[in-house]
């Protein structure tokens, strides 16, 4: 089988191209030129050179043929300018979701297939097995990496059928460590090499300073809305419907500047985000103050103090009909419908208890507890037991 490998130049596609030359198949590394503007990263040496020369020596290690494409403009297009518009609206986008349904797994994949391969492999600490229906149809499943600590399987939650009938993981049944062991017993140059941080698609970068190449900087006041609000003691209202109560739960406040107090300044509520507390320059407090919304017209940024402050938390999420995406079609629910799942809301996040709920317009995830700092723009998915079964963007 021929399958092209998407070679970044970090350990896990290193040792995934080796793995499937291991398995006897053709291998063909394809290296993604991303990101062209250097003057962003945080180091003087531009990131995708040294990490296309690392993917280049690892395939002349592995004697496969290695070729770089050049995905800049694509990239601008599909993800960049995305995020800045997210941002922009104050919501808190996910790049390395849509970099794997836009660009890795839809035109790079594309570009794979015409150089007549079979599969595409990434180093995804997730896995793929298939079963088929009563009808013989081959249904794709989506199911978590080995690896708890590395499991990548929420970055994958918006692909579809055919995107997964076409991918390979092959790293996704191994820990990272393994991984590793296995790049210094064979002398891959990108053994020890560290894990890729920050954005998808650039690498070492500040987010602000990338951020404020469109969106300008305007100094805005920091609102703290304190514990004892009575917005955070109103009682259960009467509902007269299981999605009218789902709407309340998962509810947006309206917060206003005279419902606490002035407490800073900022310089751009669009270069933060709900649950952060670092760069807010607060002090005087006995815990961190923690960002629970945002007024973008009036550039208002409202805190509370501490993990616990109500203004954090939420006990349900809603999602448009429009945005939610079902890995397993199969499985998709009917309006009325509900269905108890593990979900989750960013990566890393441990799963937790729900169960989903889906309407005409708009689908909910109830938590059975409370949630902190659910943003709107990031992505939610649920599972069952280590299956991924689908995902939306919060509304």
């Amino acid at each position: 089988m021929k399958v092209v490998v998407g070679l970044s130049g970090g350990v896990d596609s290193s040792v995934t191209a080796y793995l499937l030359q291991q398995q006897g198949h053709e291998v063909v590394a394809l290296f993604m030129r991303n990101w062209n503007d250097a003057s962003v990263t945080l180091e003087d040496e531009c990131p995708w050179i040294e990490d296309s020369n690392d993917a280049l020596m690892v395939a002349q290690k592995l004697g496969i043929p290695f070729q770089v494409i050049d995905m800049s403009e694509l990239y601008k297009e599909r993800i960049v300018d995305y995020m800045f518009d997210e941002y922009q609206k104050g919501r808190t986008p996910n790049p390395d979701v849509l970099c794997n349904r836009e660009v890795k797994f839809d035109v790079f994949m594309k570009t794979a297939m015409s150089l007549g391969a079979d599969k595409v492999a990434t180093g995804h600490y997730a896995q793929v097995s298939s079963t088929f229906d009563e009808n013989g149809k081959e249904i794709f499943n989506l199911l978590a990496g080995k690896d708890n600590n590395k499991d990548q399987s929420y970055f994958l939650c918006q692909l579809s059928q055919d995107q997964l009938s076409k991918a390979l993981f092959p790293i996704g049944e191994l820990t990272k460590p393994q991984v590793r062991e296995i790049a210094k017993e064979i002398g891959l140059v990108t053994a020890d090499k560290k894990d890729s941080q920050g954005l998808c698609f650039i690498g070492k970068v500040s987010l602000p300073q990338f951020l404020q190449q469109q969106l300008v900087p305007k100094e805005g006041e920091i609102v703290e809305i304190f514990k004892d609000s009575p917005l955070f003691s109103e009682g259960m209202p009467k509902f007269y419907s299981q999605q009218e109560e789902l709407e309340f739960l998962s509810r947006k406040i309206h917060y206003k500047k005279s419902d606490g107090k002035v407490i800073g300044k900022h310089q751009g509520a669009q270069f933060f985000t709900i649950g952060q507390s670092k760069g807010l320059g607060i002090g005087g407090h006995k815990e961190s103050c923690f960002i629970i919304s945002r007024d973008m017209e009036n550039n208002i940024i409202f805190v509370g103090e501490g993990h616990s402050s109500p203004g954090l938390h939420k006990k349900a999420l809603k999602m448009d009909a429009s945005e939610v995406h079902w890995v397993r079609e199969d499985m998709k629910l009917e309006n009325g419908g509900s269905m108890e799942v593990m979900a989750r809301f960013r990566y890393r996040q441990a799963l937790q208890k729900a169960v989903l709920y889906q309407f005409e317009n708009a689908s909910y995830i109830e938590f059975e507890e409370p949630q902190s700092a659910i943003a709107e723009g990031q992505f939610a998915a649920w599972y069952i037991d280590e299956e991924l079964i689908g995902s939306g963007v919060i509304a």
